[in-house]
């Protein structure tokens, strides 16, 4: 994650993970039960493109996953894609995930 993002928090609302950054947020549409988190769609808005923004809030949505001591089922093609270039992260993904030995 680059520097800039390390102190910005995370919030959680009902449907989302996001981070606020100069007043335009990235995001992961979410789904959870009470052992796992499936991360449906991450997006950041366009004045973000390019900044990184996408890829932290991934990974401060990882490190809350992880804390929470839940199982990651990542449907997102973004979350999926990180996952494979952090291959460290395939430690909170459900082995059960149906594209899990494709990480």
């Amino acid at each position: 994650m680059k520097p800039e993002f390390e102190n910005i928090p995370l919030v959680k609302t009902e449907k989302r993970f996001e981070i606020e950054v100069n007043g335009h947020f990235a995001f992961i549409d979410y789904r959870e039960t009470s052992h796992q988190i499936a991360l449906i769609h991450t997006e950041a808005e366009p004045e973000l493109a390019g900044t990184g923004a996408a890829a932290a809030v991934v990974e401060k949505t990882l490190v809350y996953i992880e804390e929470q001591g839940k199982k990651l089922l990542p449907y997102c093609p973004y979350v999926f894609a990180y996952i494979q270039k952090h291959p460290e992260w395939k430690r909170i993904v459900d082995e059960k995930f149906n594209g899990y030995d494709k990480l």
